[in-house]
């Protein structure tokens, strides 16, 4: 009995260290910032006042559905073109070393690869300058990609090449997992290759893509670097906005941009704690062989 005990808390004791590093720091941290919000910078009293202010300013609103829109839509396309990249090149790295060269987009870091966004895809950029020089376009201005605009295509694009080997590099052991005779019996029933992923890959893929996700997701809406270089002046992305509210503005903007910063928190730990219980859910039915 005590040593079925102990196989129990051992995972939980293994953790304990990064339990305690989160809830020093970053639970500290969004506590205060929590407290301050409720806090009125004149009276020092306990308030609502600010979130009534947050959920009433149109600023808010266009900045939490401009975010939304751009983690939502850089999350998806690194995660398919992910999937689609995992499919082809798995077999080809099992026993290749140059599989890490896949990985070297995730040592930039990514204020490094919104400039380097710029110095490609900008209208003066190098791609422009090509295809002027070739005679594609009359000149650089005409150049068909804009990344500087409501629309973020700059932010996403650079998420997205970002964040794609960070996807192959979560799926990879899954592919490594697979048994191979799997889609040899998929192949000579007549199936073909979405048979294959549908019946074979995706049940083990989909609770590591939903994780995944979830990781891209938090850190794509909380992210400052790339908006700030790549972000236009309104909409603001979130981060963006509780910088200019905590610093721009006097002291009584600060509990204004605290409330932000909790109710984003807030909204990001909602959505991964959903995720996280469809993760685990099919996670359950596959150890139930349903």
């Amino acid at each position: 009995m005590k040593c079925y005990r102990q196989q129990v808390m051992k995972p939980y004791l293994l953790l304990l260290p990064s339990i305690l590093v989160i809830g020093l720091l970053v639970g500290y941290g969004v506590l205060q910032s929590f407290m301050e919000s409720l806090r009125s910078w004149e009276t020092g009293s306990w308030t609502f006042q600010y979130y009534h202010e947050l959920f009433t300013s149109p600023a808010f609103w266009d900045s939490f559905f401009h975010s939304l829109y751009i983690a939502a839509v850089s999350t998806f396309f690194s995660l398919l073109i992910g999937i689609l990249l995992i499919r082809i090149i798995y077999k080809y790295f099992i026993r290749n070393k140059w599989k890490v060269l896949v990985w070297v987009p995730m040592l930039i870091p990514h204020l490094v690869a919104a400039y380097l966004v710029i110095l490609f895809f900008s209208e003066s950029g190098l791609f422009s300058s090509f295809l002027f020089q070739i005679g594609w376009i009359e000149e650089m201005s005409a150049f068909p990609i804009s990344i500087q605009d409501r629309n973020g295509y700059g932010i996403i694009l650079t998420y997205i090449w970002k964040e794609v080997p960070f996807v192959i590099l979560m799926l990879l052991p899954v592919y490594y997992q697979l048994e191979p005779d799997t889609e040899a019996v998929i192949r000579t029933l007549g199936g073909g290759y979405w048979e294959v992923f549908k019946t074979a890959e995706w049940p083990r893929l989909f609770p590591v893509v939903v994780e995944t996700g979830i990781i891209l997701f938090s850190f794509t809406i909380a992210a400052f670097e790339v908006p700030y270089v790549l972000g236009v002046t309104y909409p603001k992305m979130l981060p963006l906005l509780s910088h200019q509210w905590f610093f721009e503005n006097d002291w009584g903007g600060r509990p204004l941009a605290y409330a932000l910063m909790s109710v984003t928190t807030l909204f990001i730990a909602a959505v991964a704690f959903i995720a996280f219980r469809l993760s685990q859910k099919r996670r359950l039915h596959m150890t139930r062989g349903r």
